[in-house]
């Protein structure tokens, strides 16, 4: 029997996605400029409570603005964790400045403040900025960051965590910047594009401009080292509409993780990523902890045999070549999570049915540590 493939996390594309699309053709609106993009802009400020939005080509692109809209450049160190996507640390790279990788607590997989505090304290040279990272849809823990920070500005990397709330209050609203991303993998897509946030005037002002090629006026005339990192009309339109559905969406996402929570409740070979009781999560890429980087492979594979999309998540990246002059304060975490957290299919379009397959393959296959029991 040829059973149908389930993919990982896919667009669900079931609103006005097309009908957005052909009013941007028929108006001729296709470009960097044009109504579904102010409109998208408005709407991601409202949602963060923000001042500012002004929307980007990629998330990518999103975060090296927030970065020089935060003033870092040259010389500059700024805080991310060890223990995210390579963009994070990117973007301050594409600044100019150097990360400086600090670990995540076993608690949220996300920033550790009392390390992040260390490292302000003794770091030489001087940290002048830190960028927490809201992992797989759980917010990093802003208000412990934030005094563990002191007076430097906090740029949020709110990358995969639309819906997404700490404290009650959405992710995004925090720091002096933050930054998100619509890639085709996120709960909401535009195919592509980000969004930075802030509630300075002058920093959105700066922001926007930088992402124009620095032009000033009607001429070719240029006034700063620019870039064309501007969002085209024709993927806010796609943002637009996928935005319309947020809140139904991360209901769906949240029904699936619990779904997948209670199938591995009992089970000591593998166990879900840990929520704070001060977060929602908006569970966006569904992911299990196995015993060992041997496991997460295992699992992987038997996935992909019964035609499931499954993927090992991000690695350490103070262990990775590119990244070897990077300094770094690492207490065991990242390393120890490396190669063993494994996403499952949990598209918001995903069906119970399908899921239930997914869950089964789950409960046909055991870890290693399961195995030592018996």
């Amino acid at each position: 029997m040829n059973l149908e493939r389930i993919p990982l996390s896919i667009p669900d594309l079931r609103g006005r996605e097309s009908e957005y699309l052909t009013e941007c053709v028929t108006d001729n609106w296709v470009s960097s400029a044009g109504p579904f993009v102010t409109e998208m802009e408005n709407r991601m400020a409202r949602l963060c409570g923000r001042g500012h939005a002004v929307a980007t080509v990629n998330g990518t692109a999103a975060l090296h603005l927030a970065m020089l809209a935060a003033g870092i450049g040259e010389g500059d160190h700024v805080i991310v964790p060890d223990w995210t996507f390579a963009a994070s640390a990117n973007a301050i790279l594409h600044a100019g400045a150097i990360p400086v990788f600090v670990d995540v607590t076993e608690d949220t997989w996300t920033l550790d403040p009392e390390l992040v505090a260390a490292t302000i304290e003794v770091s030489q040279p001087v940290i002048t900025a830190v960028m927490p990272v809201h992992v797989l849809g759980h917010p990093a823990e802003m208000d412990t960051l934030a005094a563990a920070s002191g007076e430097l500005p906090i740029i949020e990397d709110s990358a995969g965590a639309i819906g997404a709330y700490y404290k009650g209050q959405h992710v995004g609203r925090f720091g002096a910047v933050s930054a998100f991303s619509f890639n085709g993998n996120k709960t909401v897509t535009a195919g592509g594009g980000g969004m930075v946030l802030t509630d300075d005037e002058e920093s959105a002002l700066r922001i926007r401009h930088l992402s124009t090629q620095a032009r000033t006026g009607a001429d070719y005339t240029h006034d700063a080292i620019g870039f064309n990192y501007r969002m085209t009309n024709l993927n806010a339109a796609v943002g637009l509409a996928q935005l319309e559905r947020l809140d139904e969406m991360v209901a769906i996402k949240r029904l699936i993780a619990a779904r997948y929570d209670n199938a591995i409740a009992e089970r000591d070979d593998v166990s879900a990523m840990p929520r704070a009781a001060w977060a929602d999560s908006s569970c966006w890429l569904y992911s299990v902890r196995t015993a060992s980087s041997e496991d997460a492979e295992n699992l992987v594979k038997r996935m992909a045999d019964a035609r499931i999309e499954a993927r090992v998540f991000w690695r350490s990246l103070s262990a990775q070549a590119a990244y070897a002059f990077v300094p770094s304060r690492l207490s065991g975490v990242s390393a120890a999570l490396s190669g063993q957290v494994v996403s499952l299919p949990c598209s918001s379009s995903l069906t119970e049915h399908l899921q239930a397959r997914v869950i089964d393959v789950l409960g046909d296959w055991r870890g290693s540590a399961c195995e030592r029991a018996t």
